[in-house]
């Protein structure tokens, strides 16, 4: 399906960071929040890209840092999102290693948000709440159907290469009563993470982070970059 969600390749509009006392990693909406959290995830999480010069090994690790310190962020926002709307995640269990990540999701979604839906239960059962929560009507289904052709070609179609935007007739079309809840999965999915990443955006924007931790595309910091 394509209207995919693109995560942001911009950092948040989150207050600076701010010196905070040893071993707070930052201020979730006011709360202190442990650096220790960050450090275990980083003790099972690889480092994403071997490195030989010393000064570039040095700074991909201060960057992994910030990255996990947004993954632990996160988690804790939407912990504190499914408290606010009595959603009830499952026992989380912290993994020995860290959990494989699509790179589709990793494309998609942004390798914050999508290491974050791997490994916080809390993160997952919003997304599903927020995504139950989409209305997609039938006329945006049926449009979606009639723009994308080239997606819905019978097998047959396919094997014989036929244009589907010209040149074919109904028997080369799936039809649309075999495709219309595949076609609306997906559509309420993608508003579903729409709507996740204005929740983030609003949350995270009450979050301070120490220095050291600042969001890994922060233009404050001299190690920041954009790819996430």
């Amino acid at each position: 399906m394509s209207d995919h969600v693109h995560a942001r390749s911009h950092p948040p509009g989150s207050p600076a960071h701010v010196h905070l006392p040893e071993g707070v990693a930052a201020l979730v909406h006011g709360d202190s929040l442990a650096a220790a959290h960050v450090d275990a995830l980083l003790r099972v999480v690889p480092p994403r890209d071997p490195v030989a010069r010393p000064d570039a090994s040095a700074r991909a690790e201060r960057q992994r840092r910030r990255w996990a310190t947004q993954v632990v962020v996160v988690d804790e926002l939407a912990r504190r999102a499914c408290a606010e709307r009595g959603l009830r995640p499952p026992e989380e269990v912290r993994p020995a290693q860290v959990l494989a990540v699509a790179e589709e999701d990793v494309a998609d979604l942004g390798s914050i948000v999508a290491a974050v839906l791997a490994h916080s239960p809390a993160a997952r059962v919003l997304l599903a709440a927020l995504e139950s929560e989409q209305d997609v009507p039938e006329s945006a289904v049926r449009d979606y159907y009639d723009r994308n052709p080239d997606r819905f070609l019978t097998p047959d179609a396919l094997r014989r290469g036929v244009d589907p935007f010209g040149g074919t007739d109904t028997s080369d079309h799936l039809p649309y009563e075999g495709v219309r809840e595949r076609v609306a999965h997906e559509l309420r999915r993608s508003a579903g993470r729409r709507a996740f990443f204005a929740w983030l955006d609003r949350a995270r924007a009450g979050v301070v982070y120490a220095a050291g931790h600042e969001h890994p595309g922060d233009p404050s910091h001299p190690d920041h970059e954009h790819r996430h």
